[in-house]
């Protein structure tokens, strides 16, 4: 058992992904964790709900996504290099990024001039 929740449990969303899965319950839970799967569930890549301190997560339209180690700490100038790394296309798909105004994703911390720790990716 890994001590990094964010990394476990988006390979268990990838693994039941290729597994053919419509949805997994996990009993792990944690503030970044709902944040980023709230940041997900916004851009329509999955839907998730919290029953009995587990969360249901539905796995919608999304083709990968995984946590960025070690946790590369980026100016906003040089945020649009590890966008070029870690997505394959342009406009497609998003980077999670911790910033001091909470986690937001590459465009918003572009249009907002401010830099972070890179923390996860999905498309």
């Amino acid at each position: 058992m890994s001590r990094d929740i964010i990394s476990d449990v988006l390979n268990e969303i990838m693994n039941a992904k290729k597994a053919k899965k419509e949805f997994i319950v996990l009993d792990k839970s944690a503030n970044l964790l709902l944040r980023i799967l709230d940041l997900m569930k916004q851009y329509g890549y999955l839907d998730y709900e919290i029953l009995d301190e587990k969360i249901k997560i539905n796995i919608k339209q999304l083709n990968e996504c995984k946590a960025i180690k070690p946790r590369y700490s980026v100016g906003n100038k040089n945020v649009e290099k590890y966008v070029r790394r870690f997505l394959p296309a342009r406009n497609f798909g998003y980077v999670i990024i911790s910033t001091s105004k909470g986690l937001m994703t590459h465009q918003e911390a572009q249009e907002n001039k401010i830099g972070g720790s890179l923390i996860a990716y999905f498309y």
